[in-house]
């Protein structure tokens, strides 16, 4: 099967969202949250912190055209996978870095993407991005998806999703559609 999904948490959905729509492969990115204890989680009690969940994106991809690697590869670019809890100014466990697993397979790809970065000191800091297992996503309110297409004037977005969008261009040219 070469259509297969991937959740991914690091910082606010709607820089991972905006980065990932043009990355060839993949099919859809939908934003919402995962890894905590609320049935019905809202952005407002998610951004309180109080629920546990992290602000996430499910990326479905055809595997044919690019593999998880490399999507977890474009993911520790756009995000700094070394702060606790924290991008930029977000800061709460809801902004956490993490990759959430749906089987052993993905978490192994996880594990040695993790490894080659460590290997390769790619980051001054150590890495702390949490593997979880993949209990729920919900999809966040109608309003966060697409949110960088529908609101570009955003001060927030136009502040950093060019820079992310700079790197996967540096770095990844040849996975841009």
């Amino acid at each position: 099967m070469s259509i297969q999904k991937i959740v991914l948490g690091g910082g606010c959905f709607w820089c991972l969202e905006s980065v990932f729509q043009g990355i060839i492969g993949v099919q859809s990115v939908v934003s919402g949250y995962a890894g905590g204890q609320d049935e019905n989680p809202s952005y407002e009690n998610v951004c309180s912190g109080i629920t546990g969940h992290a602000e996430v994106v499910e990326v479905m991809f055809d595997s044919l055209i690019i593999n998880l690697a490399d999507l977890l590869k474009i993911f520790f670019t756009i995000h700094d996978p070394t702060t606790l809890n924290r991008q930029g100014n977000d800061v709460g466990t809801q902004y956490r870095s993490v990759i959430f697993y749906a089987d052993p397979e993905e978490k192994s790809v996880a594990e040695s993407v993790i490894a080659d970065l460590k290997k390769r000191a790619v980051f001054h800091d150590e890495i702390v991005t949490a593997l979880e297992p993949l209990t729920t996503f919900h999809v966040a309110e109608d309003y966060h998806q697409n949110y960088f297409e529908k609101n570009p004037g955003n001060p927030y977005c136009r502040f950093s999703i060019p820079p992310k969008r700079a790197k996967v261009l540096k770095n990844f040219s040849s996975f841009i559609k």
